[in-house]
C-alpha cells in the first residue's frame, strides 16, 4: 500500500487525483504548501509526493537532498501550466502529471512507487518451495533473516511477505544498513529531535516509527557497525526506541526483516557481528539461490522483464527467438537477477524487428555456462582490452581511481555490488568514493538518487 503525500489545494482537481489515490488503496496525507509537506515527510515519509507545479518544487527537493529524504516527486498542473512544469522535471520532479489526473495513470504511478507489482516470478522447483515457506511464514510476527548473493531478489521477497502477512495495511519500509555512514545511518534508523546535532533543523521521525504498524526490513545488516547493532537489539526487544536527543523512549510496533548477501554465522565467529542480534533476527532463515542454481526461472524471468519494459517504452512486445533463449541459459548471471533484469532492458530497446535476436542481449564477459542440458552458443569475441604494459608509468592511484569509478558504472551505480567485486568493503569504498568527490572527480548516483540539476553531483 504506497504513502501518498500530497502538496497542494484538495478542493478541485488534485483533490480529484486524491480521492482517485484513495480508491486505489493509497494512504493518503496532505499539506498546504512546501514547507508543510517538508515537515510531512519528515513525521511520516512518503512512497510518492504529488505537489502542485505553482509551488518551489526546486526548493522542496533541494531541501530533501540536504536532509536525506529519498521520494520521488511528481509534479502537477493544467497543461497550460508549461512553463512551470519544465521548471519543476529541470528541478529534479520525476514527471508531470495533467490535472485532471486519469485514473490509469495515477493507478501506474501508485503502483510504481509502492514497488509491489505481482508477486516474485518463480518457475524453477527450489523457488517454489522458497516461496510456499515464505508465504506460511509471512502470517507469523517473528523476524526473519533473509540471506543470499546480491541482486537475488531479497529485497522483492521481504515485499511479497509483507503483502501476505496480516500487517499488509501498514506500510513497507526499506533502508540499505550499507548505504549510509554510521552517523547518519542511526538518524535514519530512530529520528531525531530539533537540535540534536548540527543540521537537526526539526524533529524527524526514524524508518522505526514510519514503519508503524507494519514492516521494516534492514538490508545489508551485515554491513552495521556493532554499536548500532546493539541498539537494533534493544528495539527488538524492548519494542521501543530512542530518538537522537530524545527525552524519553517512544513504542514502537513493527515486524523486522533483516537481509544480507554475508556468512553472519561466520561474521559472529570472527567478532564482527553480535551474536545475541544473529538469534534474534533469525528466528527462521529464508536463502534465495543464485539465479545460476534456478535456471529454470531464466527464461520467465526474461519474458516477465520483457513485458515489463515493453509497456515502460512504449514498445510492442515481441518473443525471443530461440538463439536468444540459449544464450540467456548459457550465461552464469554473476550478477543474478538484478543483471538479467538490466540485460532485459537493454535489448527491449536494442532490438529491432519484431523478435528480441541475440545480438539484442548484451552480456557481461564472464565465459557462459555450458553443460549437457544447455545448447551450444557462439559467442561473438570480446574486443581486446589494454594490456598490462599500458599502465607502466601511470600512479597507482590514479589506476585505483579509474578501476573503482569503472566497476562502479558496470554495476549501474549500486555500491554493494561494486565492493564485491573489487574485494573491499562497503565502508573502504564509500571513503574512496568521498574523496573523490572532493578533488572534483564525477561519481556514478546510487540507483534512485534525486539529483537536480541545480545541485551539485555528489
Amino acid at each position: 500500500m504506497a504513502r501518498l503525500l500530497i502538496i497542494g489545494s484538495l478542493e478541485a482537481e488534485l483533490g480529484q487525483a486524491a480521492r482517485i489515490a484513495m480508491a486505489r488503496g493509497a494512504r493518503l496525507d496532505s499539506a498546504e504548501g512546501v514547507t508543510a509537506g517538508l515537515a510531512r515527510l519528515r513525521a511520516e515519509g512518503a512512497d510518492l509526493i504529488l505537489c502542485d507545479v505553482l509551488f518551489d518544487i526546486g526548493w522542496l527537493l533541494q531541501a530533501m537532498v540536504a536532509e536525506r529524504i529519498h521520494c520521488p516527486l511528481v509534479a502537477c498542473g493544467r497543461t497550460s501550466d508549461a512553463e512551470a512544469a519544465v521548471r519543476a522535471i529541470r528541478a529534479g520532479a520525476r514527471d508531470f502529471l495533467p490535472l485532471p489526473a486519469e485514473p490509469d495513470l495515477i493507478a501506474a504511478m501508485l503502483e510504481a512507487a509502492s514497488a509491489e507489482p505481482d508477486a516474485p516470478v518463480h518457475r524453477d522447483a527450489a523457488m517454489v518451495q522458497l516461496m510456499e515457506r515464505a508465504t506460511t511464514l509471512a502470517r507469523a510476527d517473528a523476524s526473519l533473516l533473509i540471506t543470499g548473493e546480491s541482486g537475488t531478489g531479497k529485497e522483492v521477497l521481504a515485499r511479497h511477505i509483507h503483502a501476505s502477512s496480516r500487517r499488509f495495511r501498514g506500510a513497507f519500509v526499506a533502508l540499505n544498513c550499507a548505504a549510509l555512514p554510521e552517523t547518519l545511518l542511526e538518524s535514519e534508523l530512530f529520528g531525531h529531535e530539533k537540535g540534536a546535532f548540527s543540521g537537526a533543523v526539526a524533529m524527524r521521525r526514524g524508518k522505526f516509527e514510519q514503519a508503524e504498524g507494519g514492516t521494516l526490513l534492514l538490508d545489508e545488516i551485515g554491513e552495521m557497525d556493532p554499536r548500532l547493532q546493539a541498539k537494533i537489539l534493544r528495539a527488538i526487544q524492548e519494542r521501543e526506541i530512542d530518538r537522537l536527543g530524545g527525552a524519553g523512549p517512544v513504542r514502537i510496533d513493527v515486524r523486522i526483516l533483516a537481509a544480507t548477501n554475508r556468512d553472519l554465522a561466520r561474521e559472529v565467529a570472527a567478532g564482527r557481528f553480535r551474536e545475541d542480534l544473529y538469534f534474534r533476527l533469525n528466528v527462521v532463515s529464508l536463502r534465495i539461490p543464485p539465479l545460476r542454481e534456478r535456471s529454470g526461472d531464466i527464461l520467465p524471468l526474461a519474458e516477465h522483464f520483457s513485458e515489463r519494459y515493453a509497456r515502460a517504452n512504449g514498445a510492442p512486445r515481441r518473443d525471443f527467438t530461440p538463439d536468444a533463449h540459449a544464450l540467456l541459459l548459457a550465461h552464469d548471471w554473476p550478477g543474478n537477477v538484478r543483471e538479467l533484469e538490466n540485460a532485459i532492458h537493454r535489448a527491449v530497446l536494442l532490438a529491432e524487428g519484431d523478435v528480441i535476436g541475440a545480438d539484442a542481449i548484451e552480456l557481461s564477459a564472464r565465459a557462459p555456462r555450458l553443460d549437457a542440458a544447455t545448447p551450444q552458443v557462439v559467442v561473438p569475441p570480446r574486443p581486446m582490452q589494454k594490456p598490462v604494459t599500458a599502465l607502466v608509468g601511470r600512479r597507482m592511484e590514479d589506476v585505483e581511481r579509474e578501476l573503482i569509478i569503472e566497476t562502479l558504472s558496470h554495476c549501474l551505480g549500486n555500491r554493494t555490488r561494486a565492493a564485491e567485486l573489487l574485494g573491499i568493503s562497503i565502508r573502504t569504498l564509500r571513503n574512496k568514493l568521498q574523496e573523490y568527490r572532493s578533488h572534483g572527480v564525477a561519481v556514478p548516483p546510487a540507483p534512485g538518487t534525486v539529483m537536480p540539476e541545480h545541485l551539485p553531483a555528489g
